[in-house]
């Protein structure tokens, strides 16, 4: 569960963790007794979570995964209770915040049974993403109601703001939310960590369950990674090095937004292969990001009693024993499946309250910059000739896309939608994996991990760096698929 109480802005005590212990083996480990009760809570917890995030069923002439279809049914059927809902929340987290922070600060007197009815620790917060929780709770009435300046409310601004990201993201966060939390509370977490460890740790220099995060990512949103993350944080099973390389190198787009990219650039034939192209491009940046700064300057702490993963060796066979140990473990000491569905909605709908109006604000500038300035055309300009050597057509076009997603990571496919089928293909693989923008994942990472910190001017060297790396892998990839006669 989410713990609120765990959530302290800025003076938190952290806690390091000394000499890592030496790895054991199977026969070092004692394993849980294998009973009924407990696999059964895993076995189902397991299930309809996998079912929910990862079976691919036929919908509506695609194939599409059940958390994809329960949240487009959501927004499609009732775009108004949506938007009301997702007006009450970002309304609500400015209201929280003030209060919150006037508590803070002196300036009002609250009962302190009172401020731990409203958790009001929880809402507290720097002056920065203070002001943006209120500022989106000035603005959200103004995009659901649809009045205002038209540069605000323009369907390539406000419009694509609010539906698009606003109203996706408060409702997938707290869906989202039931079943991961069915996977944290009930042996999920420790069963993927442990088969990934062989190939997280070494790799990417992070716990491996830190898998069941970008998985989370893939196949439901990067929101309800990052609600892993916080969630796992909390615990002490991650470290601020952990979240940070996390955060910024496997918050990824879901497999739904691949396929929304690939059509947008009328290349959805070659869904496949993009998708193939983005998972490497994040194994890539990933094992070369976690080696350089700022990510290999972030300390290991805790914010928690430390709990890291118990080093460990063997066979296959051994990792499936010690996974489906530590699994029933977890699941014999949690609670029902149904108070754990309930704790992760109450805990999802309380982070989306807390992101939503920061995400609105941010976001809304950042598009408003894109769409009505020069400004990243006018930065472009020295990529082009590095676009026109690297053979890819149209750079004129493409080189204002390749930096302009650090805004929205939809307006790259955007801008090329027209343009030579290389240069679209080269586009749609970069967009989706330089990760980092900020009008939603941006200042979601830095409101929700503000405790670490994750920093503007971090996330903005981490696009660069990730663009720097992306850009020759992402041409050479796309002049073989161009030389296998597929664009």
């Amino acid at each position: 569960m989410f713990d609120a109480s765990n959530w302290k802005r800025g003076d938190q005590e952290t806690e390091r963790v000394g000499k890592e212990p030496e790895p054991r083996t199977i026969e070092e480990i004692k394993l849980t007794e294998i009973r009924g009760r407990p696999v059964a809570k895993f076995v189902a917890a397991f299930l309809v979570g996998f079912v929910f995030f990862l079976v691919p069923v036929p919908w509506e002439g695609q194939v599409t995964v059940p958390f994809d279809i329960v949240v487009s049914w959501v927004t499609d059927s009732f775009p108004t209770v949506a938007g009301v809902y997702a007006l009450a929340l970002i309304v609500a987290g400015g209201i929280l915040t003030t209060v919150a922070e006037l508590r803070k600060r002196g300036v009002v007197g609250i009962d302190d049974g009172l401020a731990e009815t409203l958790t009001l620790p929880y809402w507290e917060t720097s002056a920065a993403f203070w002001f943006f929780r209120v500022a989106g709770a000035v603005l959200a009435p103004f995009l659901f109601f649809e009045v205002g300046p038209a540069w605000m409310v323009a369907p390539e601004t406000g419009v694509l703001v609010w539906g698009t990201l606003i109203l996706s993201v408060a409702v997938i966060i707290p869906i989202g939310a039931i079943f991961i939390n069915l996977f944290v509370e009930l042996g999920g977490l420790e069963f993927v960590g442990t088969m990934a460890r062989p190939i997280m740790r070494p790799l990417f220099h992070v716990p491996g369950r830190a898998a069941l995060d970008s998985v989370a990512s893939w196949v439901g949103s990067y929101s309800v990674g990052l609600y892993v993350t916080r969630n796992v944080f909390d615990r002490g099973e991650y470290s601020k090095r952990d979240v940070y390389v996390i955060s910024t190198c496997f918050a990824t787009v879901s497999i739904g937004f691949v396929g929304v990219v690939a059509a947008t650039v009328d290349l959805l034939e070659l869904f496949p292969i993009i998708f193939v192209c983005y998972l490497i491009c994040i194994a890539i940046t990933g094992f070369v990001l976690v080696r350089v700064p700022p990510l290999s300057r972030v300390p290991e702490e805790y914010v928690a009693e430390p709990n890291p993963e118990t080093p460990f060796e063997g066979a296959p066979a051994d990792y499936l024993r010690f996974g489906l140990s530590e699994a029933v473990a977890k699941a014999e000491e949690g609670g029902t499946i149904v108070g754990a569905s309930v704790r992760g909605f109450i805990d999802g709908l309380k982070l989306a309250v807390l992101i939503l109006g920061t995400i609105l604000s941010i976001g809304l500038a950042a598009v408003v910059i894109a769409e009505f300035t020069p400004m990243f055309e006018i930065i472009a300009q020295p990529l082009v000739p590095v676009i026109e050597l690297l053979g890819i057509p149209d750079a004129d076009v493409v080189a204002p896309a390749t930096i302009i997603g650090i805004t929205e990571m939809f307006i790259p496919a955007l801008l090329v939608a027209e343009a030579a089928p290389m240069a679209r293909f080269f586009i749609a693989v970069l967009s989706i994996s330089q990760l980092i923008f900020f009008s939603a994942v941006g200042p979601m990472m830095m409101d929700m991990f503000s405790d670490i910190p994750i920093r503007f001017r971090d996330l903005v060297v981490l696009f660069v760096l990730r663009t720097i790396i992306l850009v020759p892998v992402i041409a050479l990839m796309t002049h073989v698929v161009a030389a296998a006669g597929l664009l």
